[in-house]
């Protein structure tokens, strides 16, 4: 019977799409599930919503589990086959508000901070003694398992796993599987979707549309750029940062224009406001996402489970087609967050890229993509640089190394002063309290 231990499952909904798509799949229909989190309602939350969809999706077939703390963890491990990571440390109180206020008292503003940015940093460095638990003990209980990580940073916790435990780990998006679909839609040009052919690679987040060919294999970028730069041009959306990617760089990458305003110098920048506006840039757009999404959690929940007939029909997550390939051996194809051996040319070896993989019975294989366009790897460095060197804090456990990510992110060192950038470091290491401990 294969195992599949969900850590983090107070993720409800996110736990609802990846283990009701296994119950979805037959050779994944009658696996054992272990549910693992800290927050006992949010535990009980997730596992009422999956008995539920079990029950009527899938003749009870999967025996569920919950597994409760730390002390339990272990247990929940135990002989797993996949490990699936949704994990949020410190959550959004106090965590995110601190990601969020603190820079904001310095003068810098940020739209999600989950990624890149001070916000990401400080993200990625409370969370990876956390993963250095999971790795421990996934040595120890199940070290055939495959982690599959969807727990951002995306590039620092992935590029960690990968680097520094033994632990096989893919990390997993879900921009990489809608980017081309949506572009095309946005742009009218829907009737292009059917059969289309497109390659996608770089760092996730910041993963290129490459090339686009429609079934005939005539290429779609001229038009693309075409469209993409008369729509900027003539009305306010909710895409215009990657939209104005296109015009200077040549391409489109895949997570939204919230994201990837704060992933460069170039959009939210105190000397010209009024670019704000212009690219229609939400400013602490994630704090309001969880605003509203704990207000209305009971009322979701209510719906989601509708008097106990809820179902499931299987989403577009990686995660229940990699296992069934691993199972199965029958190959597919995704995009993946691995470790660059090769895969890009003209980005380092340590960095984590999201690129083409194949997975099977032997694992995550991952493809080669060549060199990437000159003025794309660049755009990606910016954000590896910061990348590598919050790793290397979390590992050494120098306060410099923070000092030092910070000082090159490209939004933060756009903004701030070196004395400003170690100050906010400092009050943002403070406020997070024992979630940052390890770093005094």
């Amino acid at each position: 019977m294969v195992k599949i231990t969900f850590m983090g499952a107070g993720s409800t909904i996110f736990a609802r799409n990846v283990l009701g798509d296994c119950m979805c799949t037959p050779a994944l229909c009658e696996s054992e599930v272990a549910l693992y989190d800290i927050d006992p309602q949010r535990l009980e939350d997730s596992k009422i919503i999956l008995d539920a969809i079990n029950k009527n999706t899938n003749q009870g077939r999967v025996t569920i589990k919950t597994y409760l703390g730390v002390e339990n963890r272990k247990e929940a491990l135990r002989g797993a086959d996949f490990v699936v990571d949704a994990i949020q440390v410190g959550g959004y109180d106090p965590c995110t508000i601190i990601d969020f206020e603190i820079p904001k008292k310095f003068g810098l503003q940020q739209t999600i901070a989950d990624t890149l940015g001070i916000g990401g940093i400080m993200r990625g460095l409370r969370t990876i003694p956390v993963l250095q638990g999971f790795a421990e003990d996934m040595e120890e209980v199940c070290p055939d398992a495959i982690f599959l990580n969807y727990t951002n940073p995306m590039g620092i916790l992935s590029g960690y796993m990968q680097r520094y435990t033994g632990v096989k780990t893919v990390g997993l998006c879900h921009s990489v599987q809608v980017c081309s679909e949506n572009l095309l839609k946005a742009l009218g040009m829907e009737d292009k979707l059917e059969g289309r052919v497109e390659t996608i690679a770089g760092i996730n987040h910041m993963g290129w549309l490459l090339s686009i060919t429609d079934k005939d294999g005539n290429d779609l970028y001229p038009e693309i750029r075409r469209r993409a730069a008369q729509k900027n041009a003539s009305e306010k959306h909710d895409d215009m940062v990657r939209y104005e990617y296109i015009k200077h760089l040549g391409y489109y990458c895949t997570e939204s224009s919230e994201h990837n305003a704060e992933y460069n110098p170039l959009f939210i920048k105190s000397r010209y406001p009024e670019l704000i506006d212009r690219f229609n840039i939400p400013l602490d757009e994630y704090p309001r996402r969880c605003i509203k999404q704990i207000a209305e959690w009971d009322q979701e929940k209510a719906n989601i489970l509708k008097d106990g007939k809820i179902t499931h029909e299987r989403s577009k997550e990686y995660a229940s087609y990699i296992m069934e390939a691993v199972v199965t051996n029958n190959p597919y194809k995704i995009g993946g967050n691995v470790l660059n051996r090769g895969s890009i040319e003209n980005l380092p070896a340590d960095a984590c890229v999201e690129v083409p993989c194949m997975v099977d019975g032997t694992g995550i294989n991952p493809c080669r993509v060549g060199r990437l366009p000159v003025q794309l790897a660049a755009m990606n460095m910016t954000n590896i640089n910061v990348q590598l060197l919050t790793i290397e804090a979390a590992v050494t456990k120098k306060r410099e190394c923070i000092y030092q990510a910070a000082m090159l992110d490209p939004h933060t060192a756009a903004e701030l002063s070196i004395d400003d950038i170690v100050k906010m470091c400092d009050e943002l290491i403070d406020a997070h309290g024992d979630y940052m401990k390890m770093y005094r």
